[in-house]
């Protein structure tokens, strides 16, 4: 594979969407705990810890997606014609669960303080946000899109009785609560809060299980709906290979309860080789069998200045969350409770 603008371009994207999957996950995964532990009268233990959490990054979670997204319609303009009346329906969902999200976060923490609707419509919002946008994968992959009269027509029946679609759906919801359950078994650890690590210890280990059940059962499904894609995914099964050996390094420092800043990174590490391997094995296609990233590809000036802002936008993007985290989340007076800050 000969490293050109396109695979430059499509490597940046990449690279900002593994960031919100990540980040969105953590922040997502922390409303639905917050809302189920209140709900099961449970909050005096989890509440203190994940509002401390969400307080500071909860505004800078969809700067990634706005990256990509910008970034996909700049790079790939092609990408406008086939996916932009396909996704007018899970798209504009996904919308409106952000904004129900942003609004009912600022009615919990700065308005009725406590109020138990509002904590839960926050937390099965985030839930709901990447089902619908992981339909998006779903329609990659071919096979739900049709030309009739030229113009692409999404067939919305086919999508949505599909094993694939929900096995990427379930997919979605167990990948974003385990990962949300390790990183804030590590972050309530660092707190100093033996309570919260214990119970966000047990849901770390309750959907580690399903996440790589639900990841298996898309391969399988991948077979008989896309055998070409498939094909390319054993090819590299080294990859995914050592993406569950870092699984099961995360699970084993888990039930250990050592090292969980150890696990969390080889959880990043699992995910980094799992969603880098899928994109590689997807190479070149955008959209199973219409869109390539070479037929699609805007022009050389506007590429290379799209690389360079890019770039730019991730050399800005990571040290201002590496600041986040130095200065609010793994400072040692504000994780301990003993400094306050609201956004």
């Amino acid at each position: 594979m000969t490293l050109t603008l396109e695979i430059i371009g499509i490597s940046v994207l990449w690279m900002f969407l593994f960031g919100y999957v990540i980040v969105a996950s953590i922040d997502f995964g922390a409303g639905f705990f917050n809302a189920y532990n209140t709900l099961t009268r449970r909050e005096h233990i989890l509440t203190n810890i994940i509002e401390r959490y969400l307080s500071p990054v909860w505004e800078v979670t969809n700067v990634f997606l706005v990256f990509f997204f910008v970034g996909v319609i700049g790079f790939f303009p092609k990408t406008a014609f086939y996916y932009g009346t396909t996704l007018l329906v899970p798209a504009s969902i996904a919308i409106v669960l952000l904004a129900i999200r942003g609004s009912y976060y600022a009615f919990a923490m700065y308005g009725s303080y406590g109020h138990k609707g509002y904590t839960f419509m926050y937390g099965i919002s985030g839930l709901f946000i990447p089902a619908s946008l992981s339909v998006v994968l779903t329609i990659s992959e071919g096979g739900f899109i049709s030309m009739v009269n030229g113009n692409p027509v999404l067939d919305y029946f086919g999508l949505f009785t599909s094993p694939l679609t929900w096995s990427i759906v379930v997919l979605s919801i167990t990948a974003l609560l385990y990962i949300s359950a390790v990183f804030l078994t590590w972050y309530a650890n660092k707190a100093g809060d033996s309570s919260a690590t214990d119970l966000l210890r047990k849901y770390a280990l309750i959907w580690s299980l399903p996440t790589m059940i639900t990841a298996g059962g898309i391969i399988f499904e991948l077979r008989s709906h896309n055998p070409e894609h498939y094909a390319r995914i054993l090819d590299l099964w080294w990859v995914f290979g050592l993406s569950f050996l870092l699984f099961v390094g995360t699970v084993w420092l888990i039930w250990k309860r050592k090292n969980y800043g150890l696990a969390f990174g080889l959880l990043t590490g699992q995910f980094a080789l799992a969603f880098f391997g899928y994109g590689v094995s997807h190479y070149p296609y955008l959209l199973y069998p219409y869109l390539t990233i070479y037929d699609s590809f805007t022009n050389e000036a506007m590429a290379i200045a799209l690389i360079v802002a890019f770039i730019a936008g991730l050399g800005l993007l990571l040290p201002s969350l590496y600041l986040l985290l130095r200065l609010f989340l793994f400072n040692k007076d504000y994780v301990r409770g003993n400094k306050d800050y609201h956004a």
